[in-house]
């Protein structure tokens, strides 16, 4: 199972991590992918600019609420297929 970590620093928080959080779980059950990636809540992960930090294997990627959907179909759904 692959880790998605999703910071909730006080930066990430402002920015919306919660809404990413249950916006990626809500994703991955959608799509049946619950067997192989699991969302977890992590403090900082040193990319405060980025703001929302989200790790997903060793690459720390920025994402915005709006832009969940488009992170999840390119990182997550696309790499799972």
């Amino acid at each position: 199972m692959t880790d998605i970590q999703v910071c909730i620093g006080s930066v990430c928080h402002l920015k919306g991590s919660y809404d990413i959080i249950n916006k990626l779980n809500k994703l991955i059950t959608e799509n049946g992918l619950n067997d192989k990636y699991k969302v977890k809540a992590t403090f900082c992960l040193g990319n405060c600019t980025g703001a929302v930090c989200v790790k997903l294997g060793e690459e720390i990627y920025t994402v915005l609420p709006e832009t969940a959907d488009e992170f999840f179909l390119k990182n997550v759904k696309g790499s799972a297929e």
